[in-house]
């Protein structure tokens, strides 16, 4: 029987200048995707270029992260972007970010929209085909998101790869969406309610639901956020409790 196998992804480069945002260089030996900040709603041009220096010398798999020009709203504020402004969105930052994996002698493996433009791409096709359009011609990039929604549409139309995405540290509705933030009980906070959760998503393809049950959540990556308390040692935590319940920890389409 094939052993289960998932993706351990963080959010990576989220700094700006001197202004380091979270531990990153904590993670790097429990994760196993990164996705790195291009620029826009954070990083600079040295902060993208250490990440990635970082993430290859340590083999953990390189994704971008392009989001709205937002720096003061971290990317996280709705924008009026149309569609065509965010495929060159995507297609400006995750094209530096690709330049600077070129150069350290590695590739670029993915995109995942940040924050207000992943929220963008769940509610509307033509925002999502528009990342798809950029990840396509930008080598056939594969593309993160949540499972059976409009990006996974738009991958599957435009003939990429793709990684369903769950969350360790978000709670769940039954209807398999993320609860918002400011809803109670939205984060959890308790290390050990995140591992369980994570394993029920590895194992069982679910997660706990609020107000009872369980929500599908068919996930190949699991994103773990780097810029809270105890980040590190909470994704420590997740792995060494997936590899001890039979898990393959791994980024997708790695042998």
């Amino acid at each position: 029987m094939q052993k289960p196998t998932i993706d351990l992804n963080a959010d990576f480069g989220e700094g700006y200048g001197s202004y380091a945002f979270g531990d990153d260089a904590a993670l790097l030996g429990s994760i196993t995707s990164a996705s790195i900040a291009c620029g826009w709603h954070a990083g600079d041009a040295r902060t993208m270029r250490t990440s990635v220096e970082r993430c290859l010398l340590a083999g953990v798999a390189v994704g971008a992260h392009p989001g709205y020009p937002d720096r003061q709203g971290f990317g996280r504020r709705a924008m009026a972007l149309d569609a065509e402004e965010v495929y060159e969105a995507v297609l400006y930052q995750t094209g530096a970010l690709q330049a600077f994996v070129r150069a350290a002698g590695g590739e670029l493996r993915h995109i995942k929209p940040h924050g207000a433009m992943y929220h963008r791409c769940g509610a509307s096709q033509a925002h999502a085909d528009a990342v798809a359009r950029a990840a396509a011609e930008l080598g056939g990039l594969a593309l993160f998101g949540p499972p059976g929604g409009l990006l996974e549409r738009a991958a599957v139309s435009a003939g990429l790869p793709f990684a369903a995405e769950g969350f360790a540290d978000r709670a769940y509705l039954p209807d398999g969406s993320l609860a918002g933030r400011d809803r109670p009980g939205a984060v959890h906070g308790e290390p050990s309610q995140a591992l369980e959760q994570a394993l029920t998503i590895a194992l069982r393809g679910e997660a706990p639901a609020l107000g009872g049950g369980f929500a599908p959540v068919a996930a190949r990556t699991l994103c773990l956020h780097g810029d809270g308390p105890g980040a590190a040692e909470l994704a420590a935590l997740i792995r060494a409790g997936l590899e001890a319940a039979g898990v393959a920890v791994r980024a997708p389409w790695q042998p």
